[in-house]
């Protein structure tokens, strides 16, 4: 059997989290992988990446929510790598407020970065994976997108906008090789996760290990969902196996609803 090829694959957020899991899934599976991060300028992060992601891992400075921020680092990636074949959208944000309570700063700060850089990260590099005729676009939801999280109006509303341009892209790229979909898990282990439950903690007089606790206690599973499960997922459904999977949003809920 032929090796697959190795693709030039960006990952948004790719330095810490879900999107470092999903960079080094991808990179164990040969792929040229760029991270993008809005650290991507601090020498300390591109040592990390090449210690943790791949020596040839490219890291730049990366601000999704700005059109020129964008453009500069998909020309540096195509420069560097060549021309991109995957974009994994996993940068994103949560703010804690109710709706009555969320000033208009925050409320665009999480807009901007979990649905707009989404779309500005997906206009520069589809029209070159359509003229190529193959590509392959991930972008990583919630749960929240489907069913609310309390006091997470923003969060809420952005990774549902994000399901819609989700689809949009999926339908825009079908007759050319390029595939879209959406990744929803439910609370995942990660230090988003850890200074989320350190709020939550706060308001309920828990400690935040007991917080923590009391979240893997709420799905079926008993656990929370590990970066490394979605990013072996992310890695499917970037591979040359899953062509059909398109204009989806696949949920990762441990057997929770929500």
């Amino acid at each position: 059997m032929a090796e697959a090829p190795q693709r030039v694959a960006v990952v948004t957020g790719g330095l810490a989290g879900i999107g470092l899991s999903i960079a080094k899934k991808l990179n164990a599976d040969g792929h040229r992988v760029a991270i993008g991060a809005r650290r991507g300028d601090d020498p300390a992060m591109h040592e990390m990446a090449a210690k943790e992601v791949g020596p040839d891992t490219f890291v730049a400075k990366l601000d999704v929510c700005d059109e020129t921020s964008v453009e500069t680092f998909c020309n540096a990636v195509e420069t560097t790598c060549g021309p991109i074949d995957i974009l994994v959208n996993a940068a994103g944000i949560t703010i804690h407020h109710t709706v009555t309570g969320h000033d208009l700063k925050a409320w665009t700060d999480v807009i901007d970065t979990n649905l707009t850089g989404p779309f500005l990260t997906t206009r520069a590099t589809l029209p070159g994976m359509i003229e190529r005729g193959w590509g392959r676009i991930v972008n990583i939801a919630s749960t929240a997108a489907k069913s609310a999280v309390a006091d997470h109006p923003a969060y809420c509303a952005s990774k549902a906008g994000l399901l819609g341009l989700t689809r949009a892209v999926a339908l825009e790229g079908a007759p050319h090789g390029v595939s879209c979909v959406s990744v929803s898990p439910t609370w995942v282990e990660t230090e988003m996760l850890r200074s989320s439950a350190a709020i939550m903690a706060k308001e309920h007089g828990h400690s935040v290990d007991d917080e923590i606790t009391a979240l893997a206690k709420a799905n079926p599973q008993n656990r929370l969902v590990q970066p490394e499960e979605i990013a072996a997922l992310v890695a499917f459904l970037c591979s040359d196996a899953a062509p059909a999977l398109t204009m989806e949003d696949i949920s990762v809920n441990a057997g929770a609803h929500w």
